[in-house]
């Protein structure tokens, strides 16, 4: 289907194609006409398939026809990335129409802080917003929601997965109840009908989420110890040298600067980003990613959902994600848009139950590779640990004692009684979980 059936404004069209957009994705199809009949959404479609203009469009066109004095949209979102990412469609799509925008993430500087107030106080169309962020200049009482006519949250499950709940009930608490809402999500999950049925009055809903990777997504599966990893990496890097774009994810911060460092020893050109990184860091890491100034970017679950770089050639999972659906974010990254992509995932002997529950997920078994001979050989998949009872890293033993199978100096281990293990595995547990953190 064309933009041109949707009948949208003629600025609207000519920015369309400006942008060389001129198929409608099957999110957009479905969306675009029944938001500007005025419904509320609940729209559930997997990363990469376009959600930004389902939504941005319908609310541009209505717009151009109505608006307030004041701010007329809101969009909510879990990134200061992905508000970037948002702002960049929005200021590109209501560039004839005389529009404004501005993105509140937090961060910078006290003159940052003061743009921001000025936005939020004054006559700016649409403002898209991190939570945490918006709800700290609400505050101060300067913020005015009550010309509000659009509440848009997106990403929502990525928003509840930090922690942003209470936030954002208290933003929509400051809302008119007299709004269009809509909602979108990578998937529905229960707490995303929950807060659908909050916020939401009587929605249509949208749902094209699989949650299973992209058809153009090839992808590889190699068993390789944490030592391997590395020189595992860095063959596989060398043996795509006409990949011009290249995302390896690891599990926690420590291990992108370590990466990042070994590659950059090899004479690669590879930059790194966590959520260690200053704002100004990671914005302009991903502008350099985008023109290609920068070839491999090492990064943690910061850059898996959410942030629209095309034409990505390459993704390592230089460890397995601890969800299954953010393997499938992950993988997400590259394929976008129906291109092709490869996928390589390394999974050591302690992952192979978090990459069997991906397996479950995606209802797909994977062809297991060995190491190259070179670096030895890789763990075996027969021989895989059984999946943890309780929370991880810890073994629940009988409470009365007894003695947990093994060898080592712990072999008589006592349900609840503390140990250097314990204290390994809870750091261990912190590393893995460090991506989760509020980013805003």
């Amino acid at each position: 289907m064309k933009f041109s059936e949707f009948n949208l404004s003629q600025d609207l069209l000519e920015a369309l194609s400006y942008m060389n957009f001129e198929e409608a994705t099957p999110i957009q199809e479905q969306a675009i006409p029944q938001i500007l009949e005025g419904k509320d959404i609940i729209g559930c479609a997997q990363t990469g398939t376009g959600k930004t203009a389902a939504f941005v469009l319908p609310i541009l066109e209505k717009l151009s026809k109505k608006r307030n004095q004041g701010i007329n949209a809101l969009i909510l979102c879990p990134t200061r990335e992905l508000a970037v990412q948002i702002d960049q469609q929005v200021e590109g799509l209501s560039y004839f129409s005389g529009l404004s925008s501005y993105s509140v993430y937090g961060g910078g500087t006290g003159p940052e802080w003061e743009a921001e107030r000025r936005a939020l106080s004054g006559s700016t169309d649409i403002i898209i917003a991190t939570p945490g962020r918006l709800l700290a200049h609400i505050r101060n009482e300067y913020v005015k929601l009550d010309q509000l006519q659009y509440l848009i949250l997106d990403e929502a499950d990525r928003m509840l997965d930090i922690g942003f709940y209470d936030d954002i009930m208290k933003i929509i608490g400051e809302c008119p109840k007299t709004r269009q809402s809509l909602l979108f999500s990578a998937t529905m999950a229960p707490k995303i009908r929950k807060l659908a049925k909050q916020i939401l009055k009587d929605p249509a809903e949208i749902n094209l989420s699989v949650s299973k990777p992209a058809e153009g997504v090839t992808q590889e599966i190699y068993m390789a110890h944490e030592e391997q990893k590395q020189g595992l990496v860095r063959k596989i890097i060398s043996e795509h040298p006409d990949f011009k774009s290249i995302i390896i994810f690891c599990s926690t911060k420590k291990k992108v600067q370590r990466l990042t460092a070994k590659l950059q020893q090899k004479k690669m050109n590879v930059q790194g980003i966590s959520s260690d990184y200053e704002q100004k860091e990671r914005e302009q890491l991903l502008l350099d990613f985008k023109s290609r100034k920068v070839r491999i970017v090492v990064a943690t679950d910061v850059l898996s959902r959410g942030i629209d770089i095309k034409d990505i050639d390459l993704v390592i999972n230089y460890d397995v994600p601890n969800d299954a659906e953010d393997y499938v974010h992950r993988v997400g990254r590259t394929a976008r848009a129906a291109s092709k992509g490869l996928a390589i995932t390394l999974v050591s002997s302690d992952d192979i139950y978090k990459f069997k529950r991906i397996e479950e997920f995606v209802e797909r078994v994977y062809e297991k590779k060995d190491p190259p001979n070179d670096l030895g050989p890789g763990p075996k998949w027969e021989n895989s640990r059984p999946k943890p009872k309780g929370r991880r890293g810890n073994f629940k033993g009988n409470s009365k004692g007894g003695t947990r199978k093994g060898s080592g100096p712990n072999k008589n281990y006592k349900g609840r009684q503390k140990s250097s293990n314990n204290r390994t595995n809870s750091k261990r547990n912190n590393d893995n979980n460090d991506s989760t953190k509020k980013t805003d």
